[in-house]
């Protein structure tokens, strides 16, 4: 038997993820020195959070330490069970070197024991979609190595586009540079950004919010949308945008179901307040 991990970076609703008796790695972030764990929505205060980044004050994300990861999984170990992890992007964050580091230490300890990790080579609900639907495979009975072929395949048809409202906060975080940051809001540039690879692409850039929206619209009608599936809209406390891109949605989709969820902490100190997102699965 293997007990079925994901962490928080991967958004998914702590309430979906307790419904589907998943293990949650919480991740780390500070506000102005602070720290809180993300615990997936339970305790979180969304628009706080916001509401902080807009009045200035400093975020920032943290990477778990080894022993963090031997104290998720080595209980797991202990009780005779094995662990799958189905984890957001290997390429965005160093956090993986210590969980590396972790389990290493635990083999010598445990050497029965195995510890399956799957890359969703994803973020938010990104990795959020893949991790639900592999949770569900899991707790009907599949084999880890079955729910590994799964997320390979499922992931190759998960698509992810958003777009940032300021790009003070992309260029802080390293991912634009300060011209590119400084002449893009005077112009009034919005880049539209994907996670392709395990890694965030920018994919175009466009002038106005609006056009951002409609373009996003666009790139999904040419990719074309597996109704069978959800489309998951994001937002960081923008309503308004929120049911702007909601309405483009229902007239391009009038089957399709739209599910809400609010981007967290972790994922907005890196893309701010008025993010929009739209992660969807592909044909």
């Amino acid at each position: 038997m293997s007990k079925f991990f994901c962490d928080a970076d991967c958004e998914l609703d702590y309430r979906k993820i307790r419904e589907l008796n998943i293990g949650l790695i919480k991740m780390p972030y500070t506000v102005d020195g602070e720290q809180a764990l993300f615990d997936c929505g339970e305790t979180t205060d969304f628009k706080g959070f916001f509401d902080k980044m807009r009045a200035g004050a400093q975020v920032k994300t943290q990477a778990l330490n080894e022993f963090d990861y031997i104290q998720y999984f080595e209980p797991i170990f202990a009780a005779g069970e094995d662990v799958i992890y189905v984890s957001f992007s290997h390429k965005m964050s160093g956090t993986f070197l210590s969980l590396d580091k972790a389990l290493q230490e635990l083999k010598e300890k445990y050497p029965d024991r195995k510890c399956t990790i799957i890359d969703t080579e994803s973020i938010s609900m990104g990795a959020g979609i893949i991790v639900y639907y592999a949770a569900k495979l899991h707790n009907e009975g599949a084999t880890d190595e079955q729910v590994a072929e799964f997320v390979e395949s499922f992931k190759k048809r998960t698509v992810v586009y958003f777009t940032v409202d300021d790009l003070v906060y992309l260029k802080r975080g390293g991912r634009l540079s300060a011209l590119k940051a400084g002449m893009g809001q005077l112009l009034g540039i919005k880049p539209i950004l994907s996670i392709r690879d395990g890694k965030l692409t920018d994919v175009a850039t466009v002038k106005g919010r609006k056009k951002a929206l409609h373009t996003i619209i666009d790139y999904m009608e040419q990719s074309g949308i597996d109704k069978d599936y959800p489309i998951i809209l994001l937002n960081a406390d923008c309503k308004d945008d929120r049911d702007y891109i909601a309405d483009l949605i229902k007239e391009k989709f009038s089957e399709a179901k739209i599910v809400d969820y609010e981007v967290g902490p972790v994922i907005g100190c890196h893309c701010g307040p008025d993010t929009i997102g739209i992660v969807y699965v592909s044909k």
